[in-house]
């Protein structure tokens, strides 16, 4: 293929729609090595014990929707982004969830009572370790899978871009848990590999994940992403650091 359709197709690529948190459009073109722990698996565990759950950024609501089965009595969910709080709402509210539309931050207050959740969930997103510990009941769990600081530095750096937080590491947050007098039950820290097969499936990616690589479009990039493709030609495999972590903690009975 020359390069004039190349980057017609990359052009292509980046105008695609990105809905929820949903990349089955990349389905077989970005593999992801996944970690040996299941927040999924997890999560759903811990609501067959729980008779109250409040969900943080759920996005679109389509990876919660999954785990309808073990949804508690009572369900929260929150959602800021716009898009996907319409399509949170749509997904999940025929089915009892109150969809709220929360900032969420490190360190701003959330609009929730004391003591209101047995079970406080969290994958990917923001979150204030003492609010949590706040509106979680005594001996309440708080989950969360968290995207490294560090994740595709290296392919962050194919593009002369830096990681935005690199901080956004265990390290960061484990202290600040234990100050909010939660007990960590479980840390795990995860590295694997993030391929992909063409560079137009970069090209999607960069656009659906826009604080990679900031203000990223092909045209703007067009040098580095045909240093990419050249890596193909030479029969290089575009793969990249993947990595994740996984905190557990508890609030402690007295």
């Amino acid at each position: 293929m020359n390069q004039e359709k190349l980057i017609e197709n990359w052009k292509y690529e980046e105008q695609q729609p990105f809905i929820g948190w949903d990349f089955s459009y990349l389905d077989g073109r970005m593999l992801e090595d996944q970690p040996e722990w299941s927040y999924s698996g997890r999560a759903a565990e811990l609501m067959k014990q729980s008779s109250s759950v409040l969900d943080l950024d759920t996005g679109g609501g389509e990876r919660f929707l999954k785990l309808r089965e073990y949804w508690p009595q009572k369900v929260i969910v929150t959602e800021h982004y716009p898009p996907n709080f319409k399509l949170a709402t749509e997904r999940l509210s025929p089915f009892g969830a109150e969809v709220m539309d929360v900032q969420l931050s490190d360190f701003d207050p959330m609009p929730f009572d004391d003591a209101e959740f047995d079970l406080v969930l969290n994958r990917h997103a923001a979150f204030n370790p003492d609010e949590v510990a706040r509106v979680l009941t005594i001996g309440g769990t708080f989950l969360t899978q968290q995207v490294h600081g560090l994740w595709a530095v290296d392919l962050l750096a194919a593009f002369d871009a830096k990681p935005q937080w690199a901080n956004a590491t265990p390290e960061k947050y484990l202290p600040r848990l234990k100050a909010a007098e939660l007990e960590i039950v479980d840390i795990q820290d995860w590295s694997g590999e993030l391929t992909f097969t063409d560079v137009g499936a970069i090209v999607y990616y960069l656009k659906a994940v826009p604080w990679l690589v900031p203000g990223f479009s092909v045209e703007t990039h067009l040098k580095y992403l045909l240093d990419l493709q050249n890596q193909i030609v030479n029969k290089e495999v575009l793969t990249f650091t993947a990595r994740k972590y996984l905190i557990e903690a508890r609030k402690p009975t007295l």
